[in-house]
């Protein structure tokens, strides 16, 4: 992840039954980068520009993916 998107590094957070409406367990994997704005456990959020920023997004995270699996 850091690595496909640019990221100096990530902020990893893990949530289980609390303020949930259906129990279960997520993961939150959040690129960091210097002056981000993270305070605590909040990270700003944004949209995506377009549907286009999105599916780039997502390609170069399968493509990095695919990269790590096939050193396995």
């Amino acid at each position: 992840m850091e690595e496909a998107l640019c990221a100096d590094g990530s902020f990893v957070a893990i949530n289980n039954r609390v303020s949930q409406s259906v129990p279960h367990v997520h993961i939150h994997v959040v690129p960091r980068r210097k002056g981000d704005g993270l305070k605590g456990f909040f990270w700003p959020r944004r949209k995506y520009r377009d549907d286009e920023e999105m599916e780039q997004v997502h390609n170069a995270l399968v493509r990095a993916w695919e990269r790590t699996s096939s050193q396995s």
